[in-house]
């Protein structure tokens, strides 16, 4: 019971860094989304599937607002 009632609040307390974060942040967005800019996810220089951009562009879907 208690490492259930541990996992909750640790849950919880993470949920609200994000709202925190969000409420914080400009516009309430987080940054880089974009998939394509990380070197982890994208070792061999493919285009972001979701929004097109290759890893040296910025994000494609930032700039419709």
């Amino acid at each position: 019971m208690t490492v259930v009632l541990i996992s909750i609040l640790l849950l919880g307390l993470g949920f609200a860094g994000i709202a925190i974060k969000l409420l914080v942040k400009k516009d309430g967005k987080f940054a880089g989304t974009c998939a394509s800019q990380s070197p982890y996810l994208n070792k061999e220089g493919e285009a972001c599937s979701f929004c097109g951009a290759m890893p040296d562009e910025q994000c494609k879907k930032e700039d419709d607002k």
